[in-house]
């Protein structure tokens, strides 16, 4: 085993267990939360250590990037590949095509692409639905903050269920930078509570996954409800970091 291999998997080890302690902490079973290694801007050997270090899911920001991994690895079949980064409308073809699932539909109109290239493609897309929780006018998703709008969301979102081809999942937010997990855990909460609205609001839908927590917070996200955390700094390390053309 290569030296690169080992030490993301002593830390891929090391996640796994401190998500089930959080897990066992708040009496949920572990196996219910999936880690997704972030491997954005990484680069392909890093990929491929990650892979042989038992990642599973591997979570990426940039379409044209991820393709091009995916496409390198097309003899892993064992490996899930999630887009977990804003998709621009004009790259939606790619995430259609490729991905395992998109954790971050943040609007009616690439909701309506997706669904037509996947049609083309003759694939259904499982998808999350992107929400900002912390008015940041940097942050994707549809504006949530005030929950007392909740209901304001409603009618789009119904169209986004009605599309063929797309398979809402889920929920998933990316909390304002804090200073610790404890600044997170609000947030965290507070999608768990727009989870259950939406499920009374869609009884026949499927809400049940909540992407939430990263490098610095998921321990706190998986006490509070997450299913999918994204950690790719404390697993594989420093990103390279790019700016997307």
């Amino acid at each position: 085993m290569s030296e690169l291999v080992e030490s993301i998997r002593e830390r891929y080890l090391s996640t796994l267990e401190k998500i089930a302690g959080a897990a066992n902490h708040v009496g949920r079973n572990p196996e219910s939360v999936k880690l997704v290694v972030v491997t954005k801007s990484q680069p392909v050997e890093v990929v491929r250590a990650a892979i042989e270090a038992g990642a599973r899911i591997l979570g990426e920001n940039y379409p044209e990037e991820g393709v091009t991994k995916l496409q390198s690895m097309a003899g892993v079949s064992a490996v899930e590949w999630h887009m977990i980064g804003h998709v621009q409308s004009r790259k939606a073809q790619l995430v259609a095509g490729n991905f395992n699932l998109l954790h971050s539909l943040d609007n009616l109109k690439l909701a309506k692409r997706l669904d037509r290239f996947c049609a083309e493609a003759g694939r259904s897309l499982p998808t999350l639905l992107e929400f900002n929780l912390g008015g940041e006018d940097s942050k994707s998703g549809w504006h949530a903050w005030d929950e007392s709008q909740w209901p304001s969301l409603l009618g789009e979102l119904s169209s986004i269920i009605a599309l063929p081809n797309l398979q809402v999942r889920g929920l998933m937010v990316m909390p304002p930078l804090g200073a610790d997990a404890e600044f997170s855990r609000p947030y965290f909460q507070k999608l768990k509570r727009l989870q259950e609205y939406l499920v009374s609001q869609f009884p026949r839908v499927d809400f049940s996954e909540l992407s939430m927590g990263t490098s610095a917070d998921f321990e706190a996200a998986v006490q509070e409800g997450a299913t999918l955390v994204r950690v790719g700094t404390a697993i594989v390390g420093a990103r390279q970091y790019k700016t997307e053309v």
